[in-house]
């Protein structure tokens, strides 16, 4: 692919580096006029990590469509749990607090689970009535969110801070081998556990998947690398424009945790959703669960990592709130993903719980 077709095709990620230039050249005197311009400036570059965010999900896509289900969900869902794990070493190398890394992996279990699993199986379910999947998939991502999120997330209260890191380096091995085993199983013999057989009458994207076929494999892992690359140095900025622009502003504590959470989710809301009303609901079951497990034991041993190697910990522990709130939704998920098939009624049971977890963030719980 010639480069001028090219920077015609990704002028999202043209006008990206375009407003990363400008960020650079313009950091100190946007700083220096205040709060609002700031705020505005902070805005300004989740809007612009949005697109190019939007734009790596769309290569992750066509990598997808070319090699199929378990393979393509996996890389959709790696690709978003880079950005955020890239975002979030950023922002705790500036003024962030000490519950980031948790408030944002928390964030990000509320938003795929609730958010997009929930909205995804209530306009298929009004659409579609009852839509059929793989109940071993939900069933499997389902216990290991639950023990990765226990082992990281709520064990953690009960260790004390003196032997932290020991406790620490013990996470880090038990999400490797966790991860480890996973992907085997969704590679490997166990793969049919995360595809789904549909009917040919029902298979109606053939056009979609020949329309990938003619993008270079090439070119789609080039921009792939490039996009995360700009956002990282996006992310630089925004966390100095936010940290200035929120200062002394009484907005929730998470609202960080909540951009990280929800830029990187942006591309696979679009997915999950566009998959669950054309009746294909195990493509949005791979996209909701496995992004939450991604983000869970991939996020995890690389901010633990950090945290032992800076000699300073991060607070892991969920609040009783949160506790909670992830106890509820994985109880609700484990009797709603119990029968191969979602409704409208179990999409709106998540939705609602999406509802509560943004009343509460708002509420500063």
């Amino acid at each position: 692919m010639a480069i001028s077709t090219w920077l015609k095709r990704e002028t999202f990620l043209v006008v990206a580096f375009a407003v990363a230039v400008v960020a650079y050249l313009g950091e100190h005197a946007v700083l220096d006029m205040g709060q609002a311009v700031s705020l505005l400036a902070a805005a300004a570059l989740v809007a612009t990590i949005i697109l190019v965010s939007m734009r790596v999900a769309h290569h992750a896509e066509i990598l997808a469509a070319k090699v199929g289900d378990p393979y393509g969900t996996m890389i959709l869902t790696l690709s978003a749990v880079s950005v955020e794990v890239i975002m979030l070493a950023i922002l705790m190398g500036g003024e962030s607090s000490p519950t980031l890394v948790r408030d944002t992996i928390y964030s990000a279990v509320m938003l795929d689970i609730n958010g997009i699993l929930g909205l995804a199986a209530l306009l298929g379910g009004l659409k579609h009535g009852e839509q059929p999947y793989n109940d071993d998939s939900s069933k499997s991502y389902g216990v290991m969110i639950l023990t990765a999120m226990a082992i990281s997330m709520i064990v953690p209260e009960f260790i004390p801070e003196a032997k932290w890191h020991y406790y620490s380096a013990f996470t880090i091995v038990a999400m490797i081998a966790l991860y480890t085993l996973f992907l085997r199983m969704q590679v490997g013999k166990h793969s049919y556990f995360f595809s789904y057989s549909y009917p040919r009458a029902e298979n109606k994207h053939g056009a979609e998947e020949d329309r990938h076929g003619q993008e270079s494999t090439a070119a789609s892992i080039a921009t792939i690398l490039i996009g995360v690359i700009l956002i990282g140095g996006l992310a630089e900025f925004m966390s100095a424009f936010m940290d200035v622009g929120l200062r002394d502003s009484g907005a929730p504590p998470a609202i960080a945790a909540i951009v990280v959470a929800a830029i990187s989710a942006a591309p696979e809301i679009l997915t999950a959703l566009r998959a669950a009303l054309r009746n294909r609901m195990q493509a949005t079951i791979n996209i909701a669960m496995g992004a939450s497990l991604s983000t869970v034991i991939l996020t995890v041993p690389v901010m633990e990592a950090i945290a032992l190697y800076t000699g300073q910990p991060f607070i892991m522990a969920m609040s009783p709130v949160q506790t909670v709130m992830i106890m509820i939704t994985l109880i609700v998920a484990a009797i709603n993903l119990n029968d191969g098939e979602t409704n409208a009624i179990e999409g709106m049971t998540h939705f609602i719980l999406f509802a509560t977890f943004i009343m509460l963030t708002g509420l500063g719980l």
